[in-house]
């Protein structure tokens, strides 16, 4: 089996060609331009303005930023009620009244005296404007509530520019939902500013628990020398996380930009908008270049040709949901691919340190070095085929979590009882493949065989030794767990001190924070990763071990032809002994 990278290859192109992450990060017009996009007519007009925000009232609607009325790009929000009648009396006196109003038309348009009803049909201005301020750099009604009572601009009533007086209760409905889109993203600004002024802490922090996880290691030794004697002579394999952790950030790096050029994939595509709800045209797509020309206008008048959305209704339009399952899965298996070119590195250098006869004399030089060599050399495909088994069943028990969310609020009992079934099913079965893909890259790192052969070998070993295997990981999973809560737990109290300024000695270094949990969490996530990354690499080493116990077990005998590779220590405990080595030849005559 060979490493093929056509599916990521082809996802990758693909993303990249049709994609365009300034879809994502900034708003576009009724013409589908960009607010605020540095080369454009709109470089300065950062914010999109909403030529009547009550035609938003549905919260569907606001949340996807879309409303059936014209949408233009300004340099700044209104700041106070106008509407187009009141600016049109008192132009005749003040001509000021229309530099301020025009800023919110259409580009281009500057005939104050157009007649009202001309320009609300042709929505070359809106009828009116409220004082707003920009929110993800769209324009929101500035509401303020004041005894209790809700307001904007300390009015709690207005003209809607048609004659009609309504309330900023109207206004509250059309803009529904956004106070708690407004509180979030207040929230995340001050837990951005929390990272910007804490990050040199947190590496601090990270640092801190990178140094008692290798005590902590070095510690076992001595606690636990029965089950590790490896790392004490190899202690490369310590810092092989640091590689595993960049190789991951890399794959996710990959991921994540893909999937963003993939969203953002898709031509402008223009829809029929039109304030009566009764036009049979409405919702359709249209051609803004010739939809002055069609009937559109004259069966719906005041309709218009508004930008909506981009997408598309090519080929490839239709298959980006599939398109970004594909990124999801080869996401998948690169994170398991690179995990597993770390477990097999790690088995290959401290095998070598297990069949050395004398150690630690016979250890090769640069175990680590030549195991991760081998590894890329001759088993990348064995790698590569247990990758992709496990990141199937994966994707399958991510299918089934998407499935089992639209199922809760059905009310067939069946489906959900059948989906939850499939889920423990594929549950169990992605912990058993992981397990054996562990156990079979082990195998491979000592005789060099296949997947598929390793597997097998590995398995039937395994089994014939049941309660020796479940002896020993009863004992790694316990001096694990217990290592991961103390680093993670000491590291997280003297953060918590630290972050709520109760070290006196350095309480003036403390920076000043919004939430201090901020800081704290990401201290105490970070040194639980860390700490897991420095443990998986004992338990790669007791797995191999153990298994290079059991082969050795099974294959020698203790005579001066096959004799016991493992320490003398093990030796004295299982009460083994190798024959003695004649030297020689008349007393090996004898």
């Amino acid at each position: 089996f060979k490493f093929n990278p056509v599916t990521r290859f082809f996802c990758l192109v693909a993303a990249w060609i049709h994609g365009d992450p300034r879809k994502v990060v900034y708003p576009t017009d009724s013409h589908g331009q960009f607010c605020g996009q540095q080369g454009t007519p709109n470089a300065n007009k950062a914010i999109l303005f909403y030529f009547n925000i009550l035609q938003c009232a549905n919260p569907a609607v606001l949340i996807n930023l879309q409303c059936p009325t014209t949408q233009l790009c300004v340099s700044k929000c209104p700041d106070r009620f106008a509407t187009y009648l009141d600016m049109q009396y008192n132009y005749r006196y003040n001509k000021s009244y229309w530099e301020y109003y025009r800023q919110f038309c259409k580009p281009g348009f500057d005939n104050p005296r157009k007649s009202v009803a001309q320009v609300l049909r042709d929505e070359d201005c809106p009828s009116m404007i409220v004082p707003s301020r920009p929110f993800l750099q769209r324009c929101f009604p500035d509401f303020i509530t004041r005894n209790g009572t809700l307001t904007v601009a300390n009015k709690t009533v207005f003209k809607d520019g048609l004659g009609k007086t309504r309330s900023v209760i109207d206004l509250r409905d059309a803009a529904n939902g956004i106070t708690s889109l407004l509180d979030a993203k207040e929230v995340g600004m001050k837990i951005f500013e929390d990272y910007a002024n804490s990050w040199y802490w947190i590496l601090i922090g990270l640092v801190i628990t990178m140094v008692v996880s290798l005590a902590f290691i070095l510690l076992l030794r001595f606690t636990a020398g029965v089950l590790l004697w490896a790392i004490g002579y190899i202690m490369s394999t310590l810092f092989y996380p640091i590689i595993t952790f960049v190789l991951l950030a890399i794959c996710i790096a990959y991921w994540a930009v893909t999937a963003v050029f993939l969203a953002s994939s898709g031509d402008a595509v223009y829809k029929v908008m039109s304030t009566p709800d009764k036009c049979v045209y409405a919702n359709l797509t249209c051609d803004p270049e010739t939809f002055s020309q069609t009937n559109v206008t004259k069966v719906c008048p005041g309709s218009q040709c508004t930008f909506a959305f981009y997408g598309g209704e090519s080929l490839y339009h239709r298959y980006i949901f599939v398109l970004q399952l594909c990124n999801l899965l080869v996401f998948l298996w690169l994170v398991n691919f690179t995990i597993a070119l770390g477990q097999c590195t790690l088995a290959g250098a401290f095998a070598s340190y297990y069949w050395a006869l004398r150690k630690p004399q016979d250890i090769p030089s640069c175990p680590l070095f030549s195991s991760f060599s081998r590894a890329v050399r001759y088993h990348t495909g064995s790698l590569a085929f247990g990758s992709l088994i496990l990141a199937v069943v994966q994707m399958f028990r991510i299918v089934l979590e998407y499935l089992d969310h639209k199922l809760k609020g059905a009310h067939n009992a069946f489906a959900r009882f059948l989906i939850c079934c499939l889920k423990c099913c594929f549950w169990c079965l992605e912990h058993f493949i992981k397990f054996m893909n562990r156990n079979a890259y082990i195998m491979i790192a000592i005789y060099g065989k296949n997947f598929c052969t390793s597997a097998k070998d590995a398995f039937f070993l395994l089994m014939r030794n049941v309660v020796r295997v479940a002896v020993l990981d009863k004992v790694t999973d316990f001096l694990l767990f217990l290592g991961k809560v103390l680093i993670s737990g000491s590291v997280g109290v003297l953060a918590f001190f630290f972050f709520t300024r109760k070290i006196p000695v350095i309480q003036e270094e403390v920076p000043s924070l919004n939430y201090y949990w901020v800081p704290l969490l990401t201290v105490i996530f970070g040194s639980y990763l860390i700490a897991h990354g420095f443990f998986n690499v004992y338990a790669m080493c007791v797995d191999t071990l153990f298994l290079c116990f059991l082969v050795d077990l099974e294959v020698n005998s203790g005579s001066a032809a096959r004799p016991f590779y493992m320490s003398s220590t093990l030796r004295q405990i299982l009460d083994k002994k190798n024959s003695k080595r004649r030297k020689d030849k008349r007393e090996r005559g004898r």
